[in-house]
């Protein structure tokens, strides 16, 4: 990874597995380990210190008996990214407040969960936070609506699942939108959260 990463002059960036590492951008953990902060305060302590990025993706999910193909990825994915994303915003974004995170697959969805939030007395303004990004792995237009009309086009990463599932429908979504949101979601904010 290192030998890749030092040939590619620049152009490819990696975050390490668990904890900081010279030579990466930043490090990597699983959703769930933001259920327990105190846990996980070295790692976020250390990356804040080196300017790092927080990277949160889910981990397997075991789908209920009978579930279809589809279960682990669509729901306990999301499930995992939306606790990750609500534990950091009540008690992460204040501890760690220089620290960019980027949560992968829109956070589960946090655009539409911000409503639920809000009904429930949470203040939507601490939602957004110019240290938190979001990944648009597998996504499409309706949810690309949903953020843009929530946060802008600020906090948008490309991300995808390739090689997984084909990437190609994501992009012509964030294409869909103009140069402007291209530009934006491909290569001004990934450039401000790797920098």
């Amino acid at each position: 990874m290192r030998a890749a990463i030092g040939r590619s002059d620049g152009r490819l960036r990696a975050f390490s597995m668990a904890a900081p590492q010279d030579g990466f951008v930043g490090t990597s953990l699983p959703a769930l380990a933001l259920l327990d902060l105190d846990e996980a305060a070295p790692v976020l302590d250390e990356l804040e210190r080196r300017r790092g990025v927080l990277f949160v993706h889910p981990m397997l999910a075991e789908p209920p008996a009978g579930a279809p193909e589809w279960w682990s990825a669509v729901v306990g994915y999301t499930c995992q990214m939306q606790a990750a994303y609500a534990a950091w915003l009540a008690h992460g974004a204040a501890r760690w407040r220089e620290l960019r995170v980027l949560f992968a697959i829109l956070a589960g969805g946090a655009p539409i969960q911000l409503e639920r939030m809000r009904s429930r007395g949470f203040d939507v303004r601490d939602a957004l936070l110019p240290t938190v990004y979001l990944d648009t792995a597998s996504y499409g237009r309706r949810a690309f609506e949903l953020c843009l009309a929530t946060y802008g086009g600020g906090p948008l990463v490309y991300g995808s699942d390739g090689p997984v599932i084909d990437p190609a429908p994501t992009i012509d979504a964030v294409r869909g939108f103009g140069q402007a949101v291209w530009d934006a979601v491909c290569s001004d904010n990934p450039t401000e959260l790797l920098s």
